[in-house]
């Protein structure tokens, strides 16, 4: 038995507690065979990649390394293809770059051989932890179960693993839960392929071409970055220094929101820990509850209830798990939260995702960070600066202002700074497609320009350019916070 697991606990003991954002379905029985065909498919994930992913975020709780997280809103099936995810691997390693970088580094420094390891080296020695909301991040949760269209109210859209955006297909289908876990697979098997195929290979960075990204300046930043990687490369190959192998590749995790807990559940495995796991107790048997859809899940916003199903499921997993915190959250709730989903005080197991919104932040987040540190809880702080700040244009479009992003982002960096804590990353809606959903930028898209390339079924995403912007911003908010370095 997992130490300190309450043995009431077991995959299927949310069924007992009250559950948010459920799915009603006509047919059970249906459901039933997906379910058990759900349970005899193997793992998407290992143990051994789940433990690797809570050791590096332990380094991020300590400061010691900086988490970048990102993708889709709300993954469709339609972006199982290689173009699309391409772009986002690629978009997720010119962040990396420019956060790792920065503008500023100046070539040949002594350094440069500590910088390049894999994952990448900041100034500041710190690793960059990359997950991507990829590979199962289908469903999401709405403020409303259903929605008028065309005069008439029909079920929300909640997620291509429940139904389908057409009117005609809002029923929710049990048999997409059986092709969400095979398009994740999918998704998985290409991204695995692609790193081991030397996609990441820091010997050619020029190959995460710029895209859409037509920016004089962002394009004359990246390439002082290509430039300086290029020639730290000349020089430790000169002096024999160049450890090929470690440059070649880096780790990408997945993750998505656990919502929809019967498919969760039918992917919760009783495994045998890895070698890499800590010392257990001598009452352990070895072997813990692992979630193999993802290395990575969150609780969402709407269903982190003390006595809900969600955190009832999340509190038996070994995998690092997430927690969005928004304006509602009480300084009492958060720390009983964490009580409740890790009783170990495990340090890093727990990421704290802060989504106030620009003009909630000063007030909610010291008393927050506050709260935690007197629990002796040492967690993952992490900016989710999309989810506060979306707003509806006249006509009814959801867009986000790209200032109010950046400046939700530099608060937190302040605010952590000024209550001895430090801000550990950062967690974004973004597409490597030219897409115009959010407003702002060095583009300067006005509400008006979002109809020229809207393509979300959901929340606006930050396109390619807006994402590189963000980094450079950021790394610069960081490199002023730490005295000079980037983190």
């Amino acid at each position: 038995m997992t130490q300190g697991l309450d043995v009431s606990w077991s995959p299927s003991s949310w069924a007992s507690k009250p559950i948010k954002q459920d799915v009603v379905y006509e047919d059970r029985k249906a459901v039933g065979r997906a379910l058990a065909k759900l349970e005899k498919l193997p793992p998407l994930v290992t143990p051994t990649e789940i433990v690797r992913l809570k050791k590096s975020l332990r380094d991020v709780a300590m400061g010691k390394a900086f988490l970048l997280q990102g993708g889709d809103c709300a993954e469709l099936f339609d972006y199982c293809e290689e173009n699309a995810i391409d772009s986002k691997i690629k978009l997720l390693l010119q962040m990396s770059l420019v956060l790792i970088w920065g503008e500023d580094i100046p070539r040949g420094r002594s350094s440069t051989s500590a910088m390049l390891t894999t994952p990448g080296i900041s100034g500041a020695n710190k690793p960059v932890v990359r997950i991507a909301r990829m590979a199962g991040q289908f469903a999401k949760p709405r403020s409303s179960p259903t929605e008028v269209v065309n005069g008439k109210e029909i079920p929300s859209f909640r997620g291509d693993n429940i139904n389908g955006f057409d009117p005609s297909e809002r029923t929710p289908d049990p048999d997409r839960l059986v092709s969400a876990y095979f398009h994740s697979a999918t998704t998985l098997n290409y991204i695995r392929a692609q790193l081991a195929s030397g996609i990441a290979d820091l010997h050619s960075p020029l190959n995460w071409n710029l895209g859409h990204v037509q920016s004089p300046s962002l394009q004359t930043k990246y390439q002082r970055i290509v430039d300086s990687i290029t020639d730290s490369l000349r020089f430790m190959k000169t002096v024999g220094a160049d450890t090929a192998t470690q440059l070649e590749t880096v780790e990408l995790f997945t993750s998505h929101e656990g919502l929809l807990l019967e498919y969760e559940q039918s992917l919760t495995r009783r495994l045998r820990h890895p070698s890499a796991y800590p010392p257990s107790s001598s009452d352990d048997d070895g072997t813990g509850w692992y979630n193999t859809s993802a290395h990575f899940l969150w609780i969402g916003d709407r269903t982190r209830q003390l006595d809900g199903a969600h955190v009832e499921y999340f509190r038996g997993l070994e995998n690092p798990i997430g927690i969005k915190v928004g304006p509602s959250m009480k300084e009492g709730e958060l720390v009983q939260l964490l009580d409740i989903v890790n009783p170990k005080k495990e340090v890093g197991k727990v990421t704290l995702i802060t989504r106030y919104g620009e003009g909630k932040v000063e007030d909610m987040l010291g008393p927050h960070i506050d709260a935690v540190k007197g629990s002796g809880h040492v967690v993952v702080w992490q900016c989710d600066p999309m989810h506060g700040n979306t707003r509806s244009t006249s006509s009814g479009i959801k867009t986000r202002q790209f200032s109010s992003i950046l400046a939700e982002v530099s608060a937190a960096l302040r605010i952590h700074k000024a209550h001895n804590s430090h801000l550990g990353g950062v967690h974004l809606e973004l597409t490597g497609d030219a897409v115009t959903e959010c407003v702002g930028g060095a583009e300067c898209l006005t509400d008006d320009d979002l109809s020229l390339n809207y393509t979300t079924y959901c929340d606006p995403r930050l396109n390619e350019k807006q994402a590189l912007e963000l980094a450079f911003l950021v790394a610069g908010s960081y490199r002023q916070e730490a005295g000079g370095n980037v983190v």
